[in-house]
């Protein structure tokens, strides 16, 4: 047994900060145990689950990487596919003007063919009308000439044909004089 004194003794001697030597070594294996228990059981299962949440960011990341890359390549299509239709669009504008151009140029020149048209119809009719008022003048001079005839002989030239027949040539050699003063 151990005695009081010796207690006291050892209480005197002991730091009593320190816990005991049997409660160190205690414990010590107890820290063991459990260091153990958590580096090969419990570390390792950490280790997995951020493995594993390491590869899902990944993963993630390459994904968003993948979808970047796409995303600028078809917005370089998109881009590409403008520029192709703006040029095709000023392609197709140029043809329409010249088109324009063309139909204007073709509808012109039906309005000059047209023009050409109305004034050669417009001199036909003219001359037409001409002759018409020639004839008629004529058969007018024609009779006045006879009457005048008639008064100044005194004889009736109504239904000679000598009458009209010098009338008539009156009539044309006063035409041949008058193509000859033009």
């Amino acid at each position: 047994m151990i005695s009081r004194t010796h207690l006291v003794a050892e209480a005197a001697t002991h730091n009593p900060l320190l816990p005991a030597t049997a409660d160190l070594v205690w414990s010590s294996v107890v820290f063991v145990i459990l260091l153990a228990f958590f580096w090969f059981r419990v570390l390792p299962n950490f280790k997995k689950t951020l493995d594993a949440r390491t590869e899902a960011i990944e993963g993630r990341l390459e994904a968003a990487e993948k979808a970047q890359a796409e995303a600028a390549a078809k917005t370089a299509n998109v881009e590409e596919q403008q520029k192709s239709a703006a040029v095709e669009a000023a392609k197709i504008r140029e043809e329409a003007r010249a088109e324009g151009a063309a139909i204007l140029a073709e509808l012109k020149a039906q309005a000059v063919v047209e023009q050409e048209r109305i004034a050669a119809n417009a001199k036909a009719q003219i001359e037409a009308e001409r002759q018409a008022a020639v004839q008629s003048l004529r058969a007018e001079v024609g009779n006045l000439a006879i009457e005048l005839a008639s008064k100044v002989v005194g004889a009736s030239l109504q239904n000679d044909k000598t009458a009209t027949g010098v009338v008539d040539s009156f009539l044309s050699e006063l035409e041949k004089a008058e193509k000859a003063g033009k």
